[in-house]
């Protein structure tokens, strides 16, 4: 791997059935930097996640992952060094499988446990993940059984098990109530504390971005709205360029919040709320230091 960049695309764009679903779009994320990819249903944020992660190719421009070039080197090994979760993993998962079960088959990119044989210390792996996770009680169960918020946990489970370099999550909050949103940003606040792998968070919601993100990317109908140092490019200017509405954009104890109309007031005696005038930045983003 390139130890200066972990993902770099390079003027990608998307054409599917006359539609442009994404317009030259420049990326790059580097070691160390916690991202997370913010816009509109229909932006094209879950396309960009599965070139990212080897899964689709752009009809033009140069996609780089991990210090290897797409068309140039083996995407089925490549992509065992990366991991996609996304609520279409979740929809091809048989529900009566033991999250043990789910978790392991992803040390070989399976979904059924009887393709491979799988070993012991396999098996304790997995349940290890479980319990770094805190869902390890779930062992046993029947994956469809469990709350939507367990059954993300196992999914993140799933795909740390194989140790990857990078880790992308497509809106992996979707569908779940208020406890089981935070306990899922708990977990990916502390996964962006650890020094790999390298996360990515796809979502249209600033309250699911966790404390430790440094860096965002705002789409908007398929094109870069901007990208940088996650404390400089995210205020309520860019969310009105970005989802075309206007609203307050506050942070406290590093979480993030939107309110109605455009008073953007920061939380009491909290100086954490940006107010950058704006501007697009430079999609490469820098490092934050």
């Amino acid at each position: 791997m390139s130890d200066t960049t972990v993902l770099r695309l390079t003027g990608i764009s998307v054409r599917r059935d006359g539609r442009d679903l994404l317009r030259d779009v420049s990326w790059t994320v580097r070691p160390g930097e916690t991202w997370v990819v913010l816009g509109p249903n229909g932006c094209g944020k879950t396309t960009l996640a599965r070139i990212a992660t080897l899964y689709e190719h752009p009809s033009s421009g140069t996609v780089e992952v991990l210090g290897e070039r797409l068309g140039r080197t083996d995407v089925r090994a490549l992509r065992r060094r990366t991991a996609l979760v996304s609520a279409a993993m979740a929809d091809q998962i048989r529900p009566d499988l033991d999250p043990v079960d789910v978790v392991v088959t992803a040390l070989h990119g399976a979904l059924e446990p009887w393709w491979h044989t799988y070993t012991a210390a396999d098996r304790a792996r997995a349940r290890s993940e479980l319990e770094r996770q805190h869902v390890g009680h779930t062992a046993g169960r029947r994956f469809g059984s469990l709350s939507s918020g367990e059954r993300q946990r196992v999914l993140l489970a799933r795909s740390l098990v194989a140790d990857p370099a990078l880790v992308l999550l497509d809106e992996p909050a979707a569908g779940l109530d208020l406890g089981g949103r935070e306990e899922l940003v708990e977990r990916l606040d502390a996964l962006g504390r650890e020094p790999t792998p390298t996360l990515v968070l796809v979502t249209h919601h600033v309250e699911e971005i966790p404390p430790s993100a440094t860096h965002l990317l705002a789409l908007r109908a398929g094109q870069v709205v901007a990208a940088g140092p996650i404390d400089a490019v995210l205020d309520a200017g860019l969310l009105r360029r970005t989802f075309g509405v206007e609203v307050g954009l506050t942070r406290h104890r590093g979480r993030w919040a939107v309110r109605p109309g455009d008073a953007g007031l920061e939380h009491p005696g909290d100086p954490e709320v940006s107010g950058i005038p704006d501007g697009t930045q430079d999609h490469d983003g820098g490092r934050r230091q």
